[in-house]
């Protein structure tokens, strides 16, 4: 006697509706598994596009050149020993000069400063900048002003101030025309950044920026200034006409300051150029590896859970033996029980992972409550959660499922 498809899930229902509590508990493990490769892998799509709505928050086809030379794999860093590993004004505007397709370009030298106000202090970065930065970095001042080229002409004491810094210092104040000290030096608010929130690299509202060259002559004097006596840089910063165009402003700019830092063909680079390109591809593969990493763990719930359906269907072909050796007696096929006793077990996997589909939706939905990013729940991965539970069920239901197909009816129906 042969079954049809639904009527062999009628069967199963039936069958697991028999043994509700049983069925929960074997499911478990299986919503469990599902459930934490869903939330994980949501929660990781979410990070990914975290770092890339960061990354383009900071400019678009962006070079940033700094001193020293990073490591790349294990143990990386910047590693200056033994190397000049300064940039100075004049390897800027040799870059810039050098340099073609470079549609905006700019300069920062970044120290901390102490600030007060009034009894107010607070300590944080301070980044005397080109007026061009803004635009390079595509972050404008949300009120006021930013830095203007009449300001680093001057060396005005003019600053313009992040988020943090005003919550900080004006708590329920307008900080605009307000004068605070940066160790001890007076400087009037000419604006507010807008808020770029919190990153990987931490608070990047935690920050005040000057004009450049207030900053190398004026509050860090000794500090901004080379043994040569030439003003140093922090950071030179390339924006290139379009995203074809940065390998060659990266092979060039690379050649401009190895030449003038007169290093040997043999000699390391005394400094590094960081592409965002790269940079975000880094990151984008550090996400990937651990996301898949959290799930093969996560996965091995599954198999628990595998191991707990094939021995509840274990359990089932025996407490069920009379029942087959009576329906073969009758005419079904080995094929029939075969199929029933699979479907049987791909219900069960299956309504485990919509059960953990739900558990992995709600986890990742309940940790962005907490976190600065958006879980995103794609639709691949329930499906291939979905997939994975039905081959849970497909797998370890085979072998309860045949031996059930090869009793011998006789012996079935004397079974006690």
């Amino acid at each position: 006697m042969n079954i049809d498809l639904v009527e062999a899930i009628k069967l199963a229902l039936r069958a697991l509706g028999a043994n509700q509590l049983r069925a929960f508990l074997t499911m478990i493990g299986i919503s469990i598994g599902i459930g934490a490769v869903i939330a994980l892998m949501a929660i990781g799509a979410g990070v990914q596009q975290y770092i890339n709505d960061q990354f383009a928050s900071s400019g678009t086809n962006l070079l940033g050149i700094v001193p020293g030379r990073i490591q790349r794999g294990p143990g990386g860093g910047q590693n200056p020993f033994g190397q000049s590993s300064f940039l100075t004004m004049g390897d800027y505007r040799a870059v810039v000069a050098g340099a073609p397709n470079i549609e905006a370009h700019a300069a920062d030298f970044t120290s901390v400063g102490n600030f007060s106000y009034g009894s107010r202090t607070s300590q944080v970065q301070v980044s005397g900048v080109t007026p061009s930065f803004s635009e390079v970095r595509n972050w404008r001042a949300m009120s006021g002003r930013f830095i203007e080229e009449a300001d680093n002409n001057s060396r005005a004491r003019v600053v313009v101030l992040g988020q943090t810094v005003v919550n900080d210092l004006f708590p329920g104040e307008d900080p605009l025309d307000q004068v605070v000290k940066i160790n001890d030096v007076p400087f009037r608010v000419i604006g507010v950044m807008e808020s770029k929130g919190s990153s990987f690299l931490g608070d990047q509202d935690a920050i005040a920026f000057i004009p450049l060259s207030t900053a190398q002559e004026r509050l860090f004097q000794r500090q901004a200034q080379a043994r040569t006596g030439e003003r140093l840089v922090s950071t030179i910063y390339l924006q290139a006409t379009s995203d074809a165009a940065r390998p060659q402003i990266e092979a060039i700019a690379r050649d401009i300051l190895r030449e003038r830092h007169r290093l040997a063909p043999d000699d390391n680079d005394d400094f590094s150029i960081i592409s965002q390109t790269e940079l975000l591809n880094t990151f984008s593969a550090v996400t990937s590896v651990l996301t898949l990493f959290l799930g093969a763990i996560a996965a091995i719930s599954l198999l628990v859970g595998g191991i707990g359906i094939m021995n509840i269907m274990l359990v089932s072909v025996t407490e069920r033996t009379r029942e087959i050796g009576l329906r073969k007696a009758i005419g079904a096929t080995p094929a029939a029980i075969l199929g029933q006793f699979l479907i049987e077990a791909v219900v069960l996997s299956f309504i485990g992972g919509l059960i953990g589909i739900m558990l992995g939706v709600g986890i990742a939905l309940g940790v962005t409550r907490f976190v600065d990013f958006s879980a995103i729940v794609q639709p691949g991965a329930v499906l291939l959660a979905v997939s994975f539970s039905v081959a849970v069920g497909l797998f370890f239901g085979i072998y309860p499922a045949r031996r059930a197909s090869r009793l011998n009816p006789i012996d079935a129906l004397r079974f006690e």
